[in-house]
């Protein structure tokens, strides 16, 4: 999920939540629960059933449904004033091994962790 969705709310197995991602695999999952309770957050996850595959109107008789599609996840935190985008940006978070959580590292795009200093100041 991109960083730039507003600041949703929504109940998760009965506690009000601020939604941290909805919609993500279980690696995903993992990996931002690890890094929430890290923080300090306490981490509500709601598993979301995958849809049951409609067999197509023109498959055969004897053929083979589509495998069904893995179950997602909705993770959120019980503070109510969390806002992903902010705590990225406001640089608020923090890795296990004490460096600052930036886009890319919350995006899992790239491992980053030496690139703390500032752009101008890193070697190529």
């Amino acid at each position: 999920m991109a960083l730039n969705k507003n600041h949703l709310f929504n109940d998760l197995d009965g506690v009000k939540c601020s939604i941290v991602e909805q919609k993500v695999s279980q690696a995903r999952m993992q990996f931002l629960k690890e890094l929430l309770t890290f923080n300090g957050y306490k981490v509500v996850v709601l598993v979301v059933p995958a849809p049951k595959p409609k067999p197509a109107p023109d498959q055969p008789e004897g053929t083979e449904p589509p495998p069904p599609s893995p179950d997602t996840y909705t993770l959120g935190v019980t503070d109510l004033t969390f806002n992903p985008t902010n705590a990225v940006f406001g640089r608020q978070l923090r890795r296990p091994g004490g460096q600052v959580v930036t886009p890319a590292f919350w995006e899992q795009v790239d491992d980053d962790s030496n690139k703390e200093a500032p752009y101008y100041e890193r070697q190529r």
